[in-house]
């Protein structure tokens, strides 16, 4: 790695911004899993990273939303400019701030789509302009400076949101919200409930009206979406840790493991000893 520059903003250990820049490209092997949220702005470069178990290639002013427990890694990368913010639960609630800011199961704790965000000119006006203001914020050390420096992030989390929407695909304002709703009830709880009738009674729907409405939107059935979700975190505990199976399979709501093994082998082809053999990482 060539670094040419890479300067940190710090408060509490609760809220940082760095400015980076590399020299030449890059190569991460080794992945991480993200601990608060974080928000990358690639503003100038382009490069190829591995998120949970999928790959995406960015070119040129992109911005990434990735939330706790997700697993980052870089395959490669040359940088001109980018930006890297992350916080905690404790400085910005994402639950907490979610009915006025919105993007809670939009920008972020969202595994289901593609993460990056392609911001306009004038986007990119605006978010800089933000950017800027964070800078002068960390460094003033005044009054109040925990408000200001929530109120900018507020303000970048704002814009991105209004992007994200204006480029998503068009749905009704009905499918959105229960499609959104369904989506943020299974991260909560998808290591405690497993069956589609547990969500669809806390959605005051039937099985059989949510399923309906989601073949109607064109997306994999609820029973899917859980399964999904629960193969997803075993993955990440395999891959990324060393808990025995049997404690991974108790810890995403199996009270037997050897049922959990012919759930994850059924769905993956591969017993969960295997899928781990041969997927051995070391977790940073």
């Amino acid at each position: 790695m060539s670094l040419q520059y890479i300067k940190t903003y710090t408060y509490k250990n609760l809220f940082s911004l760095q400015s980076v820049a590399f020299q030449a490209a890059c190569v991460f092997n080794q992945p991480e899993q993200v601990l608060g949220y974080s928000i990358y702005w690639i503003k100038q470069g382009k490069g190829t990273y591995h998120i949970d178990f999928k790959t995406y290639d960015f070119q040129d002013n992109v911005l990434l939303f990735l939330s706790p427990g997700q697993v980052f890694s870089v395959a490669s990368e040359q940088i001109k400019e980018a930006y890297k913010i992350t916080f905690t639960k404790d400085f910005y609630c994402i639950q907490t701030h979610d009915q006025a800011v919105a993007c809670n199961g939009v920008l972020f704790n969202n595994v289901y789509e593609i993460p990056f965000v392609k911001p306009c000119k004038s986007d990119t006006q605006k978010l800089h302009f933000i950017m800027n203001s964070l800078m002068e914020e960390f460094q003033r050390n005044e009054v109040a400076q925990h408000d200001m420096l929530q109120a900018y992030l507020k303000q970048f989390i704002i814009v991105s949101v209004r992007i994200q929407k204006e480029q998503a695909s068009v749905k009704t304002d009905v499918e959105t919200k229960l499609f959104k709703d369904f989506s943020t009830l299974v991260e909560m709880n998808f290591k405690s409930l497993h069956k589609v009738s547990d969500y669809a009674n806390r959605l005051g729907l039937s099985p059989k009206s949510l399923t309906k409405n989601f073949q109607r939107v064109g997306v994999e059935s609820p029973s899917d979406f859980i399964k999904n979700r629960v193969l997803l975190e075993a993955k990440r505990q395999l891959k990324y840790s060393s808990n025995p199976v049997k404690e991974i399979a108790y810890d995403l709501g199996f009270n037997d493991a050897a049922y959990f093994s012919r759930f994850f082998t059924k769905a993956v082809q591969q017993s969960p000893l295997q899928f781990r053999k041969e997927n051995e990482t070391i977790i940073r």
